[in-house]
């Protein structure tokens, strides 16, 4: 009893205070996690393998299971909360086994809203501008990554044209980060493999696209971007490395000052691989993780700090608030300011 009052003390902390630790939370699964998005600082929802998905209406004291049905088997990478009642969910694989499902009560019933159409193609992220206006980024089909679009929640999706791919270029779904959206009208994402790690940005909704490089290491097929973030619609930076060689810091960070056409170098990087990136608009402070552990940074991304050491895959901010990782086996942090 003592010790179940302790934790819903810390919870409560956790919810008003502001630090910077991870503090564990009971998950109730075993599941690699993925996908993490939050509401507000009281709701977030998660998704992972074997049909996962979660949402926590008190701050994470309790985190709940809820089904989609016959998606038993999909590796749902990506979701997207509105509120407590609605979000969407995307499963990455090949082919049809890439799906968008949405909730609007809460998980107790949902509609399978998108298949893949390709039978080659491969969904990377999902993200929204609001309830209605989003992107799904997928792998290259037909010589270009396919970016598909909505402007009614997801009920219907157009394919936008892009730039050509290059040979051997995609995008990782390690986080759901990969794509990121800002404002009400720009978008960026970032490609990985040989050759790749360049970003691609839209000023106008996803409709034309330009092109740059970036100094993030490419060269191996496991290489790249993984993860984009933007404190505006000027500033933003990219993480990522080799996800098979998670404690090498190579060449894992980039900055721009202008919209993404140019990346620089920061002072200093992370210390290894890293899978996500936010960024705390109240707190004016990076936040990147991956499995070797999180840093933050408090100086425009110029200098990291590590926190943690712990293996999380992708992260959630609630600017002012704190915010949640997730990770392997189940694993679910929330973030503590103090």
């Amino acid at each position: 009893m003592r010790s179940s009052r302790r934790f819903l003390l810390l919870t409560a902390i956790m919810c008003s205070a502001f630090a910077q630790t991870w503090q564990v939370q009971y998950s109730g699964t075993k599941a690699s996690l993925r996908g993490v998005s939050a509401a507000n600082a009281r709701v977030a929802w998660a998704s992972g393998a074997e049909g996962t998905v979660l949402r926590t209406i008190d701050c994470g004291a309790t985190w709940r299971a809820l089904k989609v049905p016959g998606a038993e088997t999909l590796d749902f990478r990506g979701i997207r909360a509105f509120s407590a009642s609605v979000a969407i969910v995307m499963s990455s694989g090949e082919g049809a086994t890439s799906a968008i499902y949405r909730t609007m009560d809460g998980g107790r019933t949902w509609n399978l809203l998108l298949r893949n159409p390709d039978a080659k193609g491969f969904f990377d992220g999902i993200a929204f501008w609001d309830r209605r206006n989003g992107l799904i980024l997928g792998d290259p089909v037909g010589g270009s990554f396919v970016i598909l679009k909505t402007t009614d929640g997801g009920v219907t999706w157009a394919r936008q044209k892009l730039p050509a791919s290059l040979a051997g270029e995609g995008a990782f779904a390690a986080s759901n980060s990969s794509l990121v959206l800002h404002g009400n009208r720009e978008a960026w994402f970032g490609t990985g493999g040989i050759g790749g790690a360049r970003v691609f940005h839209s000023a106008d909704a996803g409709i034309t696209w330009t092109v740059a490089a970036t100094p993030i290491r490419n060269d191996a097929a496991g290489a790249g971007i993984f993860s984009l973030a933007f404190s505006d619609a000027v500033n933003g930076i990219a993480v990522g490395g080799d996800y098979t060689h998670p404690r090498d810091h190579k060449n894992n960070v980039a900055n721009t000052r202008n919209r993404g056409a140019k990346w620089s170098v920061p002072l200093s990087s992370p210390a290894g691989y890293r899978s996500a990136a936010a960024f705390d608009v109240t707190r004016r402070r990076w936040i990147v993780t991956g499995p070797s552990g999180s840093e933050s940074s408090s100086d425009g991304a110029n200098t990291w700090r590590q926190f943690d050491s712990a293996a999380y895959n992708s992260l959630a901010i609630v600017p002012g608030k704190g915010g949640w990782a997730v990770g392997p086996k189940g694993r679910i942090a929330v973030l503590h300011w103090h």
